[in-house]
């Protein structure tokens, strides 16, 4: 299987790829806005690099429950000088985290190499055909609903079903539109439109994604699901690190990650394991 994002190409099997997380914004759920500031967000991403984060995902814009949505003008002003810096400095992919197309253009123009598209979800197809001009690599992500909307009764059948049928028609969508399958990745979206039985179920559920012959990329990163299950407010990571292992052996091949370092450590060992058995 391979995967190609303009210039970049990776061929699977090999070890999981790491994506690390710079959020450009005041009120990620994550980190505070912490990076808000280009020259924070810049280091941050050099740091994480520097960690072993395989690919680096930039977003302008807070896709947390309830998050109030920003202008085009704003996401670019925050992406954008982010972007063009770090295309000068890293070898790495660049990725941009965006719901606007016209910001996913003006971000590959920069330097970025791949669309983390979380409007996957969406009626037109501006997104999938610029995809299919520019050759970028583009993540399709589950979501039901918008980030406006999505934890309000998110309602399913069977979660794993319908996301796979999402994913199968999605596909055919991509197709149509000009996109070759050695583009895209699959994100089942994690608390995207989910409840934390959902999750649950999701994560059981991932190798049946496989069967797609499609890179399955996982977010579960430092998510509110953890607390829900745990009552954990504040420290994430070990259960963060718990599923990312689980995953490895269910076939995920990539991982969208705050905690790089902690989580390349993580892989390693299990992919060192895993391969004794084979």
């Amino acid at each position: 299987m391979i995967l190609r994002a303009r210039q970049f190409e990776f061929v699977f099997p090999r070890p999981s790829l790491v994506m690390g997380v710079v959020n450009v914004t005041p009120d990620s759920f994550s980190d505070g806005g912490r990076f808000f500031d280009h020259q924070a967000a810049i280091a941050h991403a050099l740091e994480l690099v520097r960690q072993g984060a395989d690919l680096i995902d930039v977003g302008g814009e807070s896709t947390r429950p309830k998050a109030e949505p920003v202008s085009e003008a704003e996401e670019l002003r925050r992406v954008i000088p982010v972007i063009e810096a770090l295309a000068s400095q890293i070898r790495q992919p660049i990725s941009i985290d965006t719901l606007k197309p016209a910001v996913a253009r003006a971000a590959l123009a920069a330097g970025a190499s791949i669309v983390n598209d979380v409007g996957a979800n969406r009626a037109d197809d501006a997104m999938w055909r610029l995809a299919a001009e520019t050759g970028a690599g583009y993540v399709l992500m589950h979501m039901q609903g918008t980030p406006q909307t999505m934890q309000t009764n998110p309602v399913y059948g069977d979660v794993v079903r319908e996301i796979g049928e999402f994913f199968t028609e999605r596909l055919a969508k991509l197709a149509a539109a000009g996109v070759a399958r050695e583009q895209v990745m699959l994100d089942v979206g994690i608390g995207f439109g989910k409840t934390l039985e959902h999750n649950l179920q999701l994560l059981a559920g991932l190798r049946s994604f496989t069967s797609l012959g499609r890179p399955l990329l996982l977010g579960v990163s430092r998510k509110s699901f953890v607390s829900k299950l745990l009552g954990a407010a504040g420290e994430r990571l070990p259960a963060t690190l718990a599923c990312t292992v689980l995953a490895v052996e269910a076939g995920v091949q990539m991982f969208h990650t705050h905690d790089v370092g902690e989580t390349v450590q993580a892989l390693r060992m299990a992919e060192a394991i895993l391969g004794q058995r084979r």
